[in-house]
């Protein structure tokens, strides 16, 4: 089975842990960064990394720990060296359909200092009226992950215009850093309609897990101009017009009802780490950053789609939303995925397949007027 790009990376970062230091740097910066993240996992220095040291996703762990002792050695690391190298970023992909194209690496901003990229995926040939928009914010706990993948490729051949955003990590910047750089590459998009031929009033947007929660901010919190930023493009709005929102967390301070094998209270949890202290301790900071918080009536259409059994984000952060939408009138459709876990993989209730054509039916119907088909 071919691994995503972006876990390719990832193992690999893990595996230079137990290269030499010249071999390591090959790996670049953004392994080095990983590569750093996971010594200092390694809290009493034996050379292994535990599962209550890990500070990574649970399910990375779960794959790096191949024989299941509950750590990850220099062997399993070696091990993902040895497949990851053979898939890392650089490598050549497969090619794109026809008649679409990819632009890669575009600057849409500035966030602490630096540039801030997204690629592009589209049509080749632009059709004669505007295209709407669907832009992807990846997960990863907000301390992993990148804007590859190819996540829109599917929405792109349906004849929208589609972009993968990055945004800082908790390692570079606490929150509010992370929605200043998304709303920032939505002022981008609307900076730039008349250049790319799409439309300012047909924005959507799609993420997952730390994503999810990203893109579900960005749907409640139009208007709120604390959280803006000032990364570019201040005299365009950052609104957009629909939200699907995978197992987006949404009040961490209430993600310890739910079933989980995390500790979001714990002062590493990936929910500490956004809002830079433990969450029972940083109440406010955890209500700047709950997309609830900024529910309104004129908010955009919610879809939000949550696994049953994800014991990664417990479902009640959906039902959370789902609640407060409900409750402000907003046109939110809840799909509770029957035996999905953190990600929807397996037999599952919708099966991913049609959990994707419900994206796209979503999408199509709110920024295309089209109703889809049952």
């Amino acid at each position: 089975m071919r691994m995503p790009v972006a876990f390719a990376a990832l193992l690999a970062s893990v595996a230079a842990l137990s290269l030499p230091a010249s071999d390591a740097g090959e790996l670049g910066q953004r392994a080095q960064r990983f590569l750093q993240r996971l010594r200092r996992d390694d809290k009493n220095g034996d050379g292994k990394v535990t599962r209550e040291e890990f500070t990574g996703p649970e399910r990375l762990f779960g794959r790096l720990d191949r024989n299941r002792d509950g750590a990850i050695d220099r062997q399993e690391a070696t091990q993902a060296a040895q497949a990851a190298q053979r898939r890392r970023p650089g490598m050549k992909q497969r090619p794109l359909p026809e008649g679409i194209e990819e632009i890669r690496d575009v600057v849409f901003g500035k966030g602490g200092g630096r540039d801030l990229t997204l690629d592009i995926i589209c049509p080749k040939e632009r059709p004669a009226g505007r295209m709407p928009v669907v832009v992807w914010v990846h997960g990863g706990a907000w301390r992993a992950g990148d804007k590859g993948g190819r996540r829109t490729l599917a929405l792109a051949q349906r004849g929208y215009f589609t972009v993968s955003i990055e945004y800082r990590l908790t390692h570079e910047a606490i929150f509010p850093a992370q929605i200043h750089d998304c709303k920032c590459a939505i002022r981008w998009l609307r900076a730039h309609a008349r250049e790319y031929g799409i439309d300012p009033d047909r924005i959507g947007v799609w993420g997952s897990s730390a994503g999810g929660h990203l893109v579900a901010l960005l749907g409640t919190s139009g208007g709120a101009g604390e959280l803006e930023g000032d990364g570019g493009w201040s005299d365009q709005s950052s609104c957009v017009h629909a939200v699907c929102d995978f197992f987006g967390p949404t009040d961490f301070t209430r993600m310890r009802e739910g079933e989980s094998t995390m500790d979001h209270d714990a002062p590493d949890s990936p929910e500490s780490k956004l809002v830079g202290g433990p969450v029972q301790e940083s109440k406010e900071a955890c209500r700047t950053a709950d997309p609830i918080t900024y529910v309104t009536a004129d908010d955009p259409p919610f879809l939000i789609c949550h696994g049953e059994q994800d014991r990664t984000v417990p479902i009640n952060q959906s039902e959370l939303l789902h609640a407060a939408l409900k409750k402000a009138g907003v046109d939110v459709t809840f799909v509770r995925v029957k035996r999905g876990g953190h990600g929807f993989r397996g037999d599952t209730d919708p099966s991913p397949d049609r959990i994707q054509q419900m994206v796209a039916g979503f999408f199509d119907k709110h920024l295309k007027g089209i109703e889809p088909k049952p």
